[in-house]
């Protein structure tokens, strides 16, 4: 009976050290690729090419792909990558990568991805930025493959009192040379199929019915746009022209000083004007105001 439960332990230990292994194989192998990435980013933000920006760019879609199949992934920090926002939902669910490319013109391109939190194989949804052709981007209904491209910042689940579980994306949108945008995104999940798009918004007739919120404003302006989660609460600052006559110039507005919101009521988002500003700016939204001063890489050699 002892040599069967020493054999018993004996086998366990073994197991335990083949986990702790493999893990420890995946960990060095995804910091690789973490290096790799770290220096297409580099090259996406400094090199003065658009061509080459695009082809770092077109790396490291292939790259991130590469490194998301590898067991563990998902547990995995990528911390170093600093020009890639990475969020992670407060369920657990879900990772969104997104990140852009800066046109010579001053206009933006955007790619990203969503990783699905799936242990026994990779579920990954890319997301295909289709901005140019979408005329209409508040009021019309979207998906993974038909996406309006944007960096997002913030990930808010909305479950009680909501037909359609679904997700309320904070983002930044630069625009063009002008104009810099920030959007309030809806996400949920359907038929293997992320979708971008619900009439959750209600209390104002530029905003009722609106499938996701779209500011725009001067490109040297900044915008507040962020989350008050113990009041459930979306702050953002009320955007004006600089003259009345200048209402249907939105790449000349700017904050006034106030500020409005949308208050989570029964899976709803109603707009609340005016409303005190009870909490400074976090860090995190200010990341997004300034394209022009992007986090600066190292670089390092490549590895394949």
């Amino acid at each position: 009976m002892m040599v069967i439960k020493n054999l018993v332990a004996t086998f366990l230990v073994l197991c335990l050290c083949t986990s702790i292994f493999a893990q420890s194989k995946s960990v060095i192998q995804l910091e690789k690729y973490q290096d790799t990435l770290k220096n297409l980013t580099h090259e996406l933000i400094n090199n003065s090419s658009q061509e080459e920006r695009y082809n770092a760019s077109y790396k490291m879609v292939k790259t991130l792909v590469r490194a998301l199949k590898i067991q563990g992934s998902y547990s995995f920090g990528f911390d170093s990558l600093k020009a890639i926002s990475i969020q992670k939902s407060p369920d657990n669910k879900f990772k969104i990568f997104t990140w852009h490319v800066m046109n010579n013109d001053g206009s933006y391109r955007y790619y990203g991805a969503i990783q699905m939190n799936s242990p026994q194989a990779l579920k990954l949804y890319p997301l295909i930025d289709r901005s140019p052709l979408i005329k209409r981007p508040q009021d019309t209904v979207l998906n993974n493959d038909v996406w309006y491209g944007c960096q997002y910042y913030r990930i808010i689940p909305v479950t009680s009192n909501a037909r359609q579980p679904y997700y309320l994306l904070l983002g930044w949108k630069g625009n063009t040379i002008k104009s810099t945008k920030k959007v309030i995104e809806t996400l949920y999940f359907k038929n293997n199929k992320a979708y971008f798009g619900l009439p959750v918004f209600e209390g104002d007739k530029d905003f009722s019915g609106k499938n996701r919120i779209v500011f725009e404003y001067s490109r040297q302006a900044s915008m507040l746009l962020n989350y008050n989660s113990q009041e459930g609460l979306v702050v953002f600052d009320h955007l004006s022209p600089p003259d009345p006559k200048l209402k249907n110039k939105p790449e000349l507005f700017g904050p006034d000083l106030s500020y409005d919101g949308f208050k989570l009521m029964n899976g709803k988002w109603k707009y609340m004007p005016d409303i005190p500003l009870k909490n400074a700016p976090s860090e995190t939204d200010n990341l997004y105001n300034n394209p022009k001063s992007p986090v600066k890489t190292s670089p390092k050699k490549i590895t394949p």
